[in-house]
């Protein structure tokens, strides 16, 4: 069973999950299952009470993966994470939610990605000097079933003055869902990777197979 809905990190995104739970504990009904993890993914945190159903559900999953994976569940995202250079594969027995091999701990890379937003942030939002930056950008799928010669495609396609895009790779995250970590460089004069992302990545067409972006490495040279 595919389940998607629409950017979990807007107020439409979060109302469409919270009308589907209506009259449900999980994704697929009373039990969890590898959905309820796929779509807890991409939830940044609880909905709160605007979005009661879609905020019981939450705290119902967050109980579950706590017991299951002391330490670990509060580590389970994909916005904003830095992915390790090689991450564990998932278990093969998906039926079996006590075996649900997740993405690992990874409170100390979210962190480092945190910064490193806030870096790209802070150095996009200055006048700078004539000069070139390196960056590493992580690109999410919707779900394992998004095509992801087809997003690598969409995200090349999007040319502009002072881009240069390099150097790919398919990270696996787990439960057959992979990223996109692509290189680029940029002139810093010419592009603001924070204007890529919002105009042109997560929007029209390429959000039709892009979920999100999170910058993992912003370096001058």
């Amino acid at each position: 069973m595919a389940v998607t809905f629409s950017d979990l990190h807007t107020e439409s995104g979060l109302k469409s999950l919270d009308a589907f739970l209506s009259g449900k504990t999980y994704i697929s009904g009373n039990q969890l299952t590898k959905d309820d993890i796929k779509v807890y993914a991409f939830v940044s945190k609880n909905p709160g009470n605007a979005f009661p159903n879609a905020s019981k559900w939450y705290e119902a999953v967050s109980s579950r993966l706590a017991q299951s994976f002391p330490g670990k569940a509060q580590g389970v995202r994909f916005g904003g994470q830095a992915a390790p250079a090689e991450a564990a594969p998932a278990k093969a027995d998906a039926d079996d939610d006590d075996d649900l091999d997740l993405f690992g701990d990874e409170t100390e890379e979210d962190k480092k990605a945190a910064e490193a937003r806030e870096t790209a942030k802070k150095d996009s939002s200055k006048k700078k000097e004539s000069g070139k930056s390196s960056v590493l950008l992580d690109v999410k799928p919707w779900d394992d079933e998004t095509d992801m010669k087809k997003l690598e495609e969409a995200v090349r396609s999007i040319e502009m003055p002072g881009l240069l895009w390099g150097a790919s790779k398919l990270v696996p995250v787990g439960y057959g869902i992979k990223k996109l970590q692509i290189m680029m460089t940029i002139v810093d004069d010419l592009v603001s990777v924070d204007s890529l992302i919002e105009e042109h990545l997560t929007v029209e067409p390429c959000n039709e197979h892009v979920q999100s972006c999170d910058i993992v490495a912003f370096n001058k040279i």
